[in-house]
């Protein structure tokens, strides 16, 4: 065997389990990618190409085992699916994650590799920065493929996505206020964000700015650091004792599954609306429960794909102000999916999942026909 592999599989003894897996999800391809020389360890989840191709960025993550690593591709896949349905792109969902602590394990020549994977997958997949990837890996990735987006500004890409990502969440959180409280401001508004990274300081700022009382948690000293030394009103809350404040609102905006059982025991909030990813540990188990606390959940695919528009808009020619704009209908977007899930008696996240679905088989059924 050479040492430069494509693995299509993984052992004998996982793979009853991946295509159960992928059954369940409705994926349509699971590729696993493993390169000696550079020790890159990847998996690409494509998980519906209806709409266009699957569009979803590269996650760089010390996961403890390689089942682990797929659980969280497979549930990105098929958000970046419902992200892109949503928000009216012609964009299927896609995912990858390489797995391996992004700093210290990280390198041009391991990103390049990648990059040489991707590249095969002839364009079904389009590559884009997430966690522990940033927009010099994807200069590395974008010389082995043209299936990348998410490049930096000086070679006419959109570079950092985290503003516009930030931007989608404060409208969705705005549109959850107007429907919560009868207003949209966020005025004197008591906002836990859980998560300072990137998205949640850019986040942070629109918050501040518009006199909200901001709380924050996160496991990164120096992310917290930084928000504090740029916004001194804002009041640090250490580990889990962030579940022990009276708020308006919850935004966690780090990893996903922050919304569980033991944290709907303890959170006393009307809202959660943030930017994290795949945020209910159990979309049926914990959509339901949210509805009977009285909190609104604001759909995590819906309100966070600022980012996705983003990097969809490079692919036209980039344009912030274009990406912007885009970006400015998750407001309504929001308010259709309450407005939906209230009249039909749905969960909200039934409600987001019916409105994605819809688009995803009207369109497709009109490809099909071609």
């Amino acid at each position: 065997m050479s040492n430069t592999q494509e693995l299509t599989s993984v052992r004998q003894d996982l793979q009853p389990a991946v295509i159960e897996s992928m059954q369940k999800g409705g994926h349509e391809q699971v590729v696993h990618f493993y390169d000696h020389a550079t020790g890159l360890k990847a998996i690409i989840a494509i998980h519906n190409t209806w709409l266009g191709p699957a569009l979803g960025g590269t996650r760089m993550w010390a996961y403890n085992n390689e089942q682990e690593a797929l659980t969280d591709v497979l549930r990105l896949s098929r958000g970046m699916t419902y992200k892109a349905a949503i928000t009216g792109l012609n964009l299927g969902g896609g995912k990858a994650v390489i797995i391996g602590d992004s700093r210290t394990h990280k390198s041009e020549a391991l990103m390049r590799r990648f990059g040489k994977f991707v590249d095969g997958l002839a364009g079904r997949y389009i590559t884009a920065e997430d966690v522990g990837v940033n927009t010099r890996d994807m200069e590395y990735i974008a010389k082995e493929t043209s299936h990348v987006t998410g490049l930096p500004e000086i070679l006419g890409g959109g570079g950092d996505p985290s503003p516009v990502t930030a931007y989608g969440v404060y409208l969705g959180m705005k549109a959850s206020a107007k429907e919560v409280f009868g207003s949209d401001s966020l005025n004197t508004k008591k906002i836990l964000v859980q998560g300072t990274g990137k998205v949640g300081q850019h986040l942070v700022d629109h918050l501040v700015k518009e006199g909200a009382i901001v709380y924050i948690n996160d496991i990164n000293k120096e992310n917290l650091s930084q928000v504090t030394g740029s916004h001194p009103s804002v009041q640090v809350v250490e580990g889990n004792n962030m579940f022990d404040l009276d708020i308006d609102i919850y935004a966690p905006c780090a990893l996903g599954a922050t919304v569980n059982t033991e944290s709907l025991e303890k959170l006393k909030c009307s809202i959660i609306a943030g930017a994290a990813n795949n945020q209910l540990a159990d979309e049926l188990v914990h959509g339901n429960l949210c509805r009977e606390k009285g909190i609104l959940w604001a759909p995590d695919f819906l309100i966070n794909a600022g980012g996705l528009i983003n990097v969809s808009v490079e692919l036209e020619g980039y344009n912030r102000d274009r990406a912007m704009n885009a970006t400015e209908n998750i407001y309504q977007a929001a308010q259709n999916v309450f407005r939906m899930a209230k009249d039909q008696n749905l969960t909200t996240i039934e409600a987001a999942k019916q409105v994605a679905e819809k688009r995803i088989e009207e369109i497709g059924r009109i490809k099909l026909s071609y």
